[in-house]
Formats: structure tokens, sequence, C-alpha cells
């Protein structure tokens, strides 16, 4: 058997309050310690991600939220919970850079255990808890074990232009007791929002 220790001196990383209010909604509002726990195992052991559950002034917990470097994919699973699951692909430069604030498509997906979402390249995309448990999700992305930076880790990940934004397109609310978005208003077009019946609060 090969030693899986071998590639890694931690698999374990943790998302703070700290490090997550460059893309909350209300940043200088109380949140849990930790935000989510990450079980780092790549592409052969996968991945395993879990959220707290809760609000931070009406906003659910989220993961941070990124854009894949090159040509990389991946399939979330969720195993246990229930949540959403954000992606939005963002418009492109003549240089082949992104748009920051130009959104060709953004789409939320409510999800629950059993739930597969394939994420496609080029998409930026986060989780989101809606539940009131835990949220866990596992997938299958390749992961650089370095931990450079507590807020741009895994190395396979972008997260710079979602710091910038300070979020994704929307953010997920809970609005009557149910989940809804609210727009971020640091993006200046949303070309196509499918909200997968989740509402649009103005």
């Amino acid at each position: 058997m090969t030693n899986p220790f071998l590639s890694t001196e931690k698999h374990y990383a943790s998302r703070t309050h700290a490090a997550m209010k460059d893309v909350l909604m209300n940043p200088k509002e109380v949140g849990p310690e930790i935000h989510y726990y990450m079980m780092r195992g790549g592409v052969d052991q996968k991945n395993v991600t879990v959220l707290e559950c809760g609000t931070i002034k009406g906003e659910y917990i989220k993961t941070y939220g990124h854009y894949h470097i090159g040509e990389l994919d991946e399939t979330y699973w969720i195993v246990y919970g229930e949540g959403c699951v954000i992606l939005q692909k963002p418009a492109i430069a003549e240089d082949g850079s992104i748009i920051p604030d130009i959104i060709e498509e953004f789409q939320i997906i409510p999800v629950t255990k059993g739930s597969e979402v394939y994420i496609p390249k080029a998409y930026g995309h986060a989780l989101v808890n809606t539940g009131n448990t835990y949220f866990v999700s596992v997938d299958n992305s390749p992961v650089d074990f370095t931990e450079k930076d507590p807020t741009s880790m895994p190395g396979h990940a972008e997260y710079e232009t979602v710091k910038h934004m300070h979020g994704l397109a929307y953010y997920v609310i809970e609005h009557e007791g149910k989940p809804a978005l609210i727009k971020n208003p640091l993006y200046k077009q949303i070309k196509q929002t499918i909200t997968n019946g989740i509402p649009v609060i103005t």
C-alpha cells in the first residue's frame, strides 16, 4: 500500500471567520470562529468539506468561492445536509483574462444528500449551507497541499478575483425562512441568472 502521508504533512485545513470577511455581505458582523473544515485528499482520496450551519446577519454560511486554474473541472457529491451550489461563468477579455464584474451566466442549484453537481472548467463556484445541520460534500479536485496563503489554497484554485469582488455575483440569504438571493452591487452586469425557484430580493 502506498503511504498517503508521504505527499503532505497536513491534510486538514479550515476557514476562519477572519479569513471569510473578504467575501461576506456584512463583514463586520459576528460569525462562528470556523466557517468550514476541509480534509484534502486530492483525486485519489477525494476532498471532504464540512460547513457549519447558521447565518451571519441573514447570509447563510458558505465557502469562500473560487475559479479554477487552467482546464480543470470537478464534481461535487453531497453526502449530508442541504444547501446550494453556486456556479458563475465570467466574461473573458480578448487577452484571455477574466472580466471580474461581468458574468455571462449565474446559476444556483439546491442540493440535498445524494445530489451530484458537475462544475465545468472556467466556472467560479461555492457551496452554501441552507439547512439546520452540517452540510457535507465530497469532491474530486486535485490539490496542491502547500499552504501558501490561508485564503488562497489549495493551489489549483484562484481566489483573488472573488476576493476583489467581495464574493460571487449574489449573496444567499434567509428570507421568510427560506433561501433567497441578493445581488452583489460590485457586479456591473449578470447576463443570465438561473435561480431554480430561489427568489431574487431587490
